[in-house]
């Protein structure tokens, strides 16, 4: 009696595992993760890159203007958001071969090496604007600063969702270290 090879437990040629196509799926996901990731940076990098506004009132020595160059804070907030945001662009070819070689395990380190770096630069530019966003809102009486929202609303609205995009790719780069570590594991 002959055995057939789908009874000795072998896959024919044409059949991809089941764990193969999870790991393709996860490859598309991770794909989409880094287009809608990299769409929130740039987003959050040019909102707060041309947020400014100037009061309707001056005297004739001094222009009142909030400009995000104002503060190093912002600037290290926009120069981080751009270069994640460059790396995400640039990333989006080696998670197109992932979907192709589902296999592949090396190269998933260097990206889940590489994504860690990017998240602490990331968290580090929208932590950092976030506290100056929290003093610009409420001040601080102790130190005698006081809130500048009241009279910058535009320049507020601007910076705070500038920074709840920047969490929002934050959130995201969480997600695509956890997909890729589960991903590697399950090799």
């Amino acid at each position: 009696m002959k055995v057939s090879s789908v009874e000795a437990g072998e896959v024919p040629k044409g059949v991809v595992s089941p764990s193969k196509r999870v790991k393709r799926v996860m490859s598309v996901i991770d794909f989409i993760l880094r287009i809608v990731a990299a769409i929130s940076a740039l987003g959050s990098a040019l909102s707060m890159g041309t947020a400014r506004e100037t009061l309707p009132f001056r005297t004739q020595f001094v222009k009142f203007r909030a400009v995000f160059e104002d503060l190093p804070t912002f600037m290290f907030f926009v120069m981080s958001n751009s270069i994640v945001c460059a790396y995400l662009v640039l990333s989006l070819a080696l998670s197109f071969f992932h979907i192709l070689r589902s296999t592949a395990v090396k190269s998933r380190i260097l990206m889940v090496l590489l994504d860690t770096i990017m998240y602490g630069l990331l968290t580090a530019g929208a932590a950092a604007a976030a506290a100056i966003v929290f003093l610009a809102h409420r001040g601080n009486p102790s130190a005698n600063w006081f809130p500048i929202c009241q009279q910058y609303n535009y320049f507020c609205k601007r910076i705070s969702g500038s920074v709840i995009g920047s969490f929002f790719a934050v959130v995201l780069f969480m997600i695509l270290i956890l997909m890729s570590s589960i991903s590697i594991s399950k090799h």
